[in-house]
């Protein structure tokens, strides 16, 4: 006897997530990604933070 109303209710969840299609703030959720229209895009910005590990390896040799 439980079985069915298990089923309705989980049939009827179901429904209202698969009509559920919230407000998506498209530029906001581009600032949380960081994405930029800039050309510089592929440029390592920690490049010169850091010496590269093949240098180090020359001048200790």
């Amino acid at each position: 006897m439980g079985r069915g109303r298990q089923k309705a209710k989980h049939t009827k969840i179901a429904r209202e997530l698969k009509a559920y299609s919230p407000d998506v703030n498209y530029a906001a959720l581009e600032r949380e990604l960081g994405h930029t229209d800039e050309g510089d895009q592929y440029v390592d910005k920690w490049a010169d933070e850091y010496a590269d590990e093949d240098e180090d390896e020359l001048e200790n040799a």
